[in-house]
């Protein structure tokens, strides 16, 4: 099994507490991240549901929060049959009242060589959607 890390970055106007209430507002997920739905609790063991996809195509993502610091960071375990490793999000208040969201996942690919095929071919269009998916929630929190 081969293991990759990607992460995405963005800046907000909005303080850090702000950013990371909108982040884990878990049925809000679906209007700063693209294709993507989310479901679940909050705290440390805390399960969590993310459905991607479009229409019936898609996969259901399972999750266990495995560190919570509210206004900071929330880091997950990603439990599910297609979607293992880890993953976490921080938000770092920066000066001026703004702040930097980081977006990080490190997961193992499946179906061994195929797998690593498909990330060659996946893994930027991956990595232009979690940047894009911040830059929602940059504004998002912004707005509110």
């Amino acid at each position: 099994m081969s293991r990759v890390a990607i992460h995405a970055d963005a800046d907000a106007q909005a303080p850090a507490e702000r950013v990371f209430a909108v982040l884990t507002d878990w049925p809000r997920h679906d209007e700063w991240m693209p294709f993507t739905k989310a479901r679940g609790g909050h705290g440390l063991g805390a399960e969590l549901e993310g459905r991607t996809g479009v229409g019936p195509l898609g996969f259901t993502d399972t999750m266990v929060i495995t560190d919570w610091r509210p206004g900071r960071r929330v880091a997950v375990r990603h439990t599910g049959r297609l979607v293992r490793g880890e993953a976490f999000f921080e938000v770092t208040p920066l000066p001026g009242g703004g702040s930097r969201i980081r977006w990080a996942e490190c997961v193992d690919l499946p179906l061994g060589p195929l797998g690593r095929a498909g990330w060659l071919a996946a893994g930027p269009a991956i990595g232009a959607f979690m940047g894009l998916g911040l830059r929602r929630l940059a504004r998002l929190s912004s707005e509110a």
